[in-house]
């Protein structure tokens, strides 16, 4: 199921405008989420608003929003006068201009999200400006206004869509002086830089995501599954010293390319499983990875049955 768009408005390039949507290019609903709840009773918590002054709960048509200009004092702003506020972002994807993709720093691109034309009357014009910038090797630089914010966003082509990424502004990105500055200048050895170079070029390879593993995610879920089967989860493992500091780093190279020539150590083969023994950790994937107790309690009833 397509996820429903985040956004809806217009790009416009000069007097050409088409009907766009929207949609984040990425998400983590995937990934195994907790709930707060109550290690007594097992009921989930829920949080509530409570005025800082009286400690008093407050209800939810009384919640408003303030800008403080000075300790405790606040200029409130409602919803209707934010949304009074006549910007042409907020529903026009207007492109200011066109610059090379490699000139944006890679420090300044924020969020991903898909464009598609949204309906039939909209797609050659939507086309006519894809296939323009794409023919250039540009990427297109407009603004929009997202969560009650302007911020700018670098369009470029994307398959038969495009994609948008929103970028942060310059007072957004800290100055890399601020951590750098201590880093002393070192003048490296020709030959260190050698072996150096000769370990990255045996890992080189292509860009593959789906050759990407979250270890932890899996340890998790492997986790939840003994917990759920009634296992006693295994006491947390001391954490592992800090690496020794390399007193000679030219043998330390050497050693590491000596390694990569003789390749990685064989693999230990799995033990055999026994005839009837029920798999426990089952390959698993998102959030459908765990059996609801409702499914487990009308199953036993089957087999009671």
């Amino acid at each position: 199921m397509a996820p429903r768009a985040y956004w809806k408005g217009y790009l416009k390039l000069s007097l050409v405008s088409c009907p766009i949507a929207l949609s984040p290019a990425a998400s983590s609903s995937e990934r195994i989420s907790f709930r707060q709840i109550n290690k007594k009773t097992g009921n989930r918590l829920r949080q509530q608003l409570v005025d800082e002054e009286t400690r008093e709960p407050v209800e939810a048509e009384n919640k408003g929003r303030g800008y403080e200009i000075d300790k405790g004092v606040y200029i409130e702003v409602d919803d209707d006068e934010l949304e009074a506020i006549q910007v042409e972002s907020r529903h026009t994807i207007d492109i200011d201009s066109f610059v090379p993709a490699t000139q944006i720093d890679k420090r300044f691109y924020d969020s991903p999200y898909y464009i598609a034309p949204t309906d039939s009357v909209g797609q050659e014009a939507f086309g006519v400006i894809r296939e323009a910038m794409r023919g250039k090797g540009m990427v297109a630089l407009g603004r929009i206004v997202l969560a009650k914010r302007e911020r700018v966003i670098a369009v470029e082509p994307h398959g038969k869509g495009m994609l948008g990424t929103t970028l942060r502004y310059g007072y957004e990105v800290r100055k890399p002086e601020e951590i750098f500055s201590d880093i002393a200048d070192v003048k490296v050895p020709g030959e260190m830089l050698k072996l150096a170079q000769h370990i990255l070029d045996t890992k080189m390879g292509d860009f593959d995501p789906s050759a990407f593993e979250d270890h932890y995610e899996t340890a998790l879920m492997a986790l939840l599954r003994k917990k759920q089967a009634g296992f006693k989860p295994p006491k947390a493992k001391e954490r592992p010293a800090a690496p020794r500091n390399v007193i000679n780093l030219m043998e330390a190279l050497r050693r590491s390319v000596q390694a990569e020539r003789e390749g990685p150590a064989p693999t230990k083969k799995g033990r055999k499983r026994v005839e009837g023994q029920r798999e426990m950790l089952l390959p698993i994937q998102g959030k459908e990875a765990l059996p609801r107790p409702a499914a487990k309690k009308s199953a036993a009833r089957r087999r009671a049955g």
